[in-house]
C-alpha cells in the first residue's frame, strides 16, 4: 500500500475535523467522561481492529485516550490509516 502525500492527507483531513497529522501519523484524543468509558472504547476500536489487521497505537491517560494510525510496513500515512479513523469515530459515535 503506498504512502499518501502531504496533499493528500490534507484532503482527507477536511473529512476527518478532529483529526490531525503529527509526528508522521494521524491523531485524536478523545476525553471521556469517566476512566472506564475510555477503556470501554479502547475495547471496541480494539476489536474491530484486530478484525481488520490494523491495528492503531493507543495511549490512555487518565480520562484521555489518544488513537495514532500509521502504517509502519509502507512507512507512513495510507489509505489504511484514513480509512481506519474514520471508523474509530464511527464505532465511537463521534
Amino acid at each position: 500500500m503506498a504512502v499518501l502525500t502531504n496533499d493528500q492527507v490534507d484532503a482527507a483531513l477536511v473529512d476527518l475535523p478532529n483529526w490531525e497529522r503529527a509526528a508522521g501519523a494521524l491523531r485524536r484524543s478523545v476525553k471521556f467522561p469517566a476512566f472506564l468509558d475510555g477503556i470501554d472504547a479502547v475495547r471496541r476500536v480494539a476489536e474491530f481492529a484486530e478484525q481488520k489487521d490494523h491495528h492503531p497505537d493507543i495511549d490512555i491517560r487518565w480520562r484521555t485516550v489518544t488513537f495514532a494510525l500509521v502504517t509502519h510496513s509502507a512507512g507512513g500515512i495510507t489509505e489504511k490509516d484514513v480509512e481506519m479513523a474514520g471508523e474509530i469515530d464511527r464505532i465511537l459515535g463521534l
